[in-house]
């Protein structure tokens, strides 16, 4: 097998973690490979200018704006940004975050709600880096500054696990047991006082993203999926592009049809579903599970019986 068909098969088996990654280093690779091929080809330019020029010209259709009206022009870059990096450290350590945290995540959530709570984080960020700039005059001195890279989405994945399990513990290096409460009470109080750094906008888009991850958790406590409507639209926008078999499946004495690949992807959702919600119910007992997992779990009772 060579190597392009093992990361073919590495992202369709991999986990939303995995392609989440892959996504990102997949765009941080290409871009790079642009500037090569410009660092060669163009003359009379220090590296400098030539960076300068890369991000004017290529980087910024990308980055999302500070200003509105240049964010009409550009509406894409409020989804293109949380995947866009040009310096390897700053992948690196992004990632190397989303690694972390997104398996923590998975742990207690679905995959699906893996992404949403990354695009719509990843949304919430933007947003917030805009109102304030914009807002506040002691900002608007950052306002012509373009914006990318995924931090405030997965800033929206580390509060929302923080915020869920907040005493579960991780080891780090230097420190050893640490809780996830006390890991995220850290990044917050940090970005909170980086506004008043050169890059404020970044650390304002975090606080953006981890709003989203505070309000996704406590929603979800209550029964209420925040992201769903985002992952229907997700899943309705895939089927319109996919070709499929037509397979004949009764639920609840209704007729649907949906391709093989779907329905057993559905299968292997639902019983890695059943089988978090059996764990819980082991380690905190029947009354930790919200609304949502105890309707799930009477309707798969129900179906078996």
């Amino acid at each position: 097998m060579g190597i392009l068909e093992e990361i073919k098969l590495s992202v369709q088996k991999g986990n939303m973690v995995l392609r989440l990654i892959y996504i990102n280093l997949a765009l941080f690779v290409a871009i790079n490979l642009i500037f090569v091929v410009l660092r060669l080809a163009v003359p009379g330019v220090t590296l400098d200018e030539l960076r300068m020029m890369f991000s004017e010209r290529f980087l910024k259709f990308l980055m999302v704006p500070s200003l509105p009206g240049e964010l009409i022009r550009r509406p894409w870059t409020i989804i293109t940004y949380m995947f866009t990096h040009f310096n390897f450290l700053h992948i690196f350590f992004n990632l190397l975050m989303l690694y972390w945290f997104g398996r923590i995540f998975l742990q207690y959530f679905t995959e699906k709600q893996l992404l949403s709570t990354y695009l719509i984080g990843g949304v919430a960020g933007a947003i917030l880096f805009l109102i304030l700039l914009n807002g506040f005059p002691g900002l608007r001195q950052h306002l012509g500054a373009n914006m990318l890279g995924a931090s405030a989405a997965i800033m929206a994945i580390v509060i929302g696990i923080a915020f869920y399990v907040p005493d579960y513990t991780i080891h780090l290096l230097f420190l050893g047991p640490v809780r996830l409460k006390y890991v995220a009470l850290f990044m917050l109080v940090l970005d909170v006082m980086m506004i008043a750094s050169y890059n404020a906008g970044g650390h304002i888009a975090h606080l953006g993203g981890a709003l989203y991850g505070y309000f996704f958790t406590r929603q979800y406590r209550q029964g209420k999926d925040t992201g769903k409507w985002l992952n229907d639209l997700l899943d309705k926008t895939a089927m319109f592009f996919k070709p499929r078999s037509r397979l004949n499946v009764t639920h609840r004495n209704h007729l649907r049809y949906m391709s093989d690949e779907d329905y057993n992807k559905r299968k292997a959702d639902l019983q890695r579903e059943i089988d978090r919600i059996l764990d819980k119910i082991a380690q905190s007992g029947y009354e930790s599970l919200t609304k949502q997992e105890k309707e799930t779990l009477f309707k798969m009772n129900k179906n078996s019986t």
